[in-house]
C-alpha cells in the first residue's frame, strides 16, 4: 500500500518534471505526508491542457453520501481499478492523474515492533505516482477535489517490506497515463534500479511530525 510520503525540493530538475511539475516551488515541503492532507496533483483539462492543481488526499466519489469515504480510499488496487465501484469511472473517464513525490514509507515489522524505512529515487529525481481523482459537491455547493493513488505488487526490494507498492510511472508514460482509453498495462512494479531504500526514524510512525531529519538513515 502506499500510507504516507513525502514531497520536498530542490531536486534533480528533469524535462518532464518542468512539463508536467512547473509549479510545485509554490508549494510548501512537507516530509511526512499523511492521508487528508491537501497536495499537488496533475491533470488534463478538457482540452487537453496540463493541469497542476490542488486535491485531498482520500478519494471521494461524485456520489458518496458524505466525504468521510475519503478516508477508506486513499489507495486503488491496480488490479481491480476498473470495477470497483469508488475507481472504475474515474478511470475510464480520465479523470486520472499524477501524484508527484520524493518519495514514501513502508515499515518492516519484526519481533520487536515495527522499522519504517525511506523509498525513494536513485538518482534523485521526482517520482509520479499514477492516481485518481473525483469531484464531490458539499452540502454547501462548494466543490471539493480528492485523489487516490494506485498501488500494485511490490517488486523484490519493497516486497520485504510489504506486498504492495504505488505505481511509479515513467516520465514517457506521463501523457499516456493521463489521456489514453485503457492504459492498464502501466499498473506494474517499478523496476529495482530506480530506487534505494533504506531505514530512517521511527519519529516518521507520528504524522504530526514533519521535518527533513525524517528521512536522514537511522543511526
Amino acid at each position: 500500500m502506499c500510507g504516507r510520503y513525502a514531497l520536498y525540493g530542490p531536486r534533480s530538475r528533469s524535462r518532464a518534471e518542468a512539463e508536467y511539475f512547473a509549479n510545485l516551488h509554490e508549494f510548501p515541503g512537507s516530509w511526512n505526508v499523511a492521508p487528508g492532507s491537501v497536495l499537488p496533483i496533475t491533470r488534463l483539462t478538457r482540452d487537453g491542457t496540463i493541469e497542476q492543481t490542488t486535491a485531498r488526499w482520500g478519494l471521494v466519489p461524485y456520489w458518496a453520501k458524505d466525504e468521510k469515504t475519503g478516508y477508506k480510499c486513499i489507495n486503488a488496487r491496480a488490479e481491480t481499478v476498473t470495477t470497483t465501484a469508488s475507481f472504475k469511472e474515474p478511470y475510464r473517464n480520465r479523470r486520472r492523474c499524477l501524484v508527484p513525490a520524493c518519495g514514501f514509507y513502508e515499515w518492516q515489522k519484526h519481533a520487536a515492533g515495527k522499522t519504517p524505512y525511506y523509498i525513494t529515487s536513485s538518482d534523485g529525481s521526482l517520482l509520479a505516482f499514477a492516481g485518481l481523482w473525483d469531484s464531490w459537491r458539499k452540502p454547501d455547493g462548494e466543490r471539493l477535489v480528492t485523489f487516490a493513488i494506485i498501488t500494485t505488487q511490490a517488486n523484490d526490494m519493497v516486497r520485504r517490506l510489504h506486498d504492495r507498492m504505488p505505481v511509479i510511472l515513467e516520465p514517457d508514460d506521463y501523457r499516456t497515463w493521463l489521456e489514453a482509453d485503457d492504459p492498464r498495462d502501466l499498473l506494474r512494479p517499478a523496476p529495482l534500479e530506480m530506487l534505494v531504500c533504506y531505514p530512517v526514524s521511527e519519529r516518521v510512525n507520528t504524522p504530526k511530525n514533519d521535518a527533513p531529519d525524517l528521512i536522514a538513515p537511522a543511526r
